[in-house]
């Protein structure tokens, strides 16, 4: 393999390697709690860097038009910030070590990913569930999703959990990915820029609808060609749910969101979504897949094991690539 030089960006002829160096570090390791309670993570400054702008330029008093305009300024801002310190950063690793820049370079990656951290947060999930402790496992899934879990019975837990572990594939798996694959660490820390922008501010309540009008389109065009492509990687880590993924992607009010969801509730034969609850009002939302309604623990066990075939592929691929180009 022959190195070729970078570019501002920091991309390289062995970018697919620097794609598995990171895909197998999280996976290994992941973001140690040790290491988050010394130093945090790196997506803790994106979420102060919000919460500075949010409160200078997100006033009540303030127009709609005035509050929509802030919120371009801040998600400019934070893609250029997060582009200019990883070049900077793929700069320096590359005139210090050279041709072995791309072992650090994928090192530097690896947070971007949340393989190993969505894996440790569902698992916990479903071993309350086999053990028949609903409220640990109410309390466990309320770490990962937004609705009202107080009610949920055992099917509902495990129905959200399962839906969040699939969209979650595109969100921290698949799409840090491409953008590393497109753009070098640039590539992916600006993406991770603006979805941790989207997941704080992208909602339409009345606080955010302006303010967040920006970081929810520009996380949906990031999106876009991701959320295909983890539904594609599910349905071939599920050897199945080609059909409903095709049928149901549309079900979701996210444009993105419906695949790797229909994807997940085709290979395992559930039907996912419908109605659900946030902060006591309840939201009708259209079912995804036309199987059982009636999620177990054993599906989430299931969703798990598709989830880990899925993160082997996308190694393989990596892998693959970097032998042959």
């Amino acid at each position: 393999m022959i190195w070729r030089s970078n570019d501002w960006t920091g991309r390289s002829g062995v970018i697919e390697p620097v794609a598995a160096v990171a895909i197998l570090v999280d996976s290994v390791i992941g973001w140690p709690a040790w290491v988050y309670a010394r130093i945090g993570h790196p997506v803790g400054g994106f979420a102060r860097m919000i919460g500075w702008a949010e409160a200078r330029w997100n006033a009540p008093t303030s127009s709609f038009a005035r509050r929509r305009g802030a919120g371009i300024v801040t998600i400019v801002l934070m893609g250029g910030v997060a582009i200019l310190v990883a070049a900077m950063l793929s700069a320096v690793l590359y005139r210090w070590l050279g041709s072995a820049a791309w072992i650090a370079i994928g090192l530097a990656a690896a947070p971007g990913l949340a393989i190993r951290s969505l894996y440790d947060h569902v698992v916990p999930i479903a071993r309350a569930l086999e053990c028949g402790d609903l409220p640990a496992a109410r309390t466990r899934v309320a770490m990962i999703v937004g609705r009202d879990v107080a009610a949920l019975d055992e099917a509902g837990v495990a129905r959200a959990a399962i839906e969040s572990l699939a969209e979650s594939v595109c969100d921290g798996v698949v799409a840090p990915l491409f953008w590393l694959l497109i753009g070098g660490l640039p590539g992916l820390w600006a993406y991770k820029a603006i979805n941790t922008a989207d997941s704080l501010i992208g909602h339409r309540e009345e606080r955010w609808r302006a303010f967040g009008w920006a970081a929810a389109r520009t996380d949906d065009v990031a999106n876009l060609l991701p959320a295909r492509l983890s539904g594609v990687l599910l349905c071939m880590a599920g050897f199945g749910g080609w059909q409903t993924m095709w049928r149901d992607a549309g079900n979701h009010a996210s444009p993105n969101a419906g695949w790797p969801e229909a994807a997940m509730a085709g290979a395992l034969g559930l039907t996912l979504a419908g109605p659900i609850a946030y902060d006591g009002v309840s939201v009708a939302k259209p079912y995804i897949g036309d199987g059982r309604a009636d999620a177990t623990a054993a599906d989430l066990r299931t969703a798990l094991g598709l989830y880990r075939r899925a993160c082997v592929l996308l190694l393989v691929i990596a892998g693959g690539l970097a032998c042959a180009l």
